[in-house]
């Protein structure tokens, strides 16, 4: 068997037994950075814009690598391990984050690139919403913010979301109704977390 044969094997296995080979041979961890670097990047650059989404997930995974012995590697996926890691590095950004939200909330400029078609387009008509979101999600507490944000921009399940963040699920359930209701009031009523909103 091939070495690239081997890692797409380990690779359906899941996420623990990449993280277990790293133990003996680091390179099997790029298979975990291959796998979530984007959608880590991704919901670090809707938090705190792209530039600070760089150095967030890098450190993520720089941090990931360093405790990879103390996975839980009953734990199939890395998924919500590495979204709690982000989280809290993010957490230490909040001031950042919260500036963020304010310029947002004043320019109504979102910094993810679209494709030009559709940033012509939707850009007009979503600018007042988008300055509105951001004034609902700056006025949210850190912790329902940090739920709602898992659940919309890092599409986790609240089991998900509860591994993340360390506490229980009935936890993560009261603080997404609470986010949700209060930003939800801020957008006339939409669900902040809607596929289509």
């Amino acid at each position: 068997m091939t070495r690239t044969e081997s890692v797409e094997r380990v690779e359906e296995d899941g996420d623990a037994e990449l993280i277990r080979r790293s133990h003996d041979d680091p390179e099997w961890f790029a298979g975990i950075f291959d796998r979530y670097v984007r959608q880590i990047h991704r919901y670090a650059a809707r938090r705190l814009g792209t530039q600070a989404a760089d150095d967030i997930a890098a450190e993520t995974f720089l941090i990931a690598f360093r405790r990879r012995a103390s996975y839980d590697l009953a734990q199939r996926l890395a998924r919500p391990w590495l979204y709690g890691i982000a989280t809290r590095l993010i957490a230490r950004h909040r001031r950042s984050e919260e500036r963020f939200l304010r310029s947002l909330c004043r320019t109504g400029q979102d910094p993810l690139p679209e494709p030009m078609a559709d940033a012509v387009v939707d850009r007009v008509a979503a600018q007042e919403k988008d300055r509105v979101l951001a004034r609902a999600l700056a006025g949210l507490s850190r912790g329902d913010r940090d739920v709602l944000l898992l659940v919309a921009w890092g599409d986790l399940s609240y089991e998900e979301v509860a591994e993340a963040l360390g506490i229980p699920v009935g936890t993560v359930r009261s603080r997404l109704h609470r986010a949700r209701r209060k930003t939800r009031a801020a957008l006339g009523n939409d669900d902040p977390t809607r596929q289509d909103a």
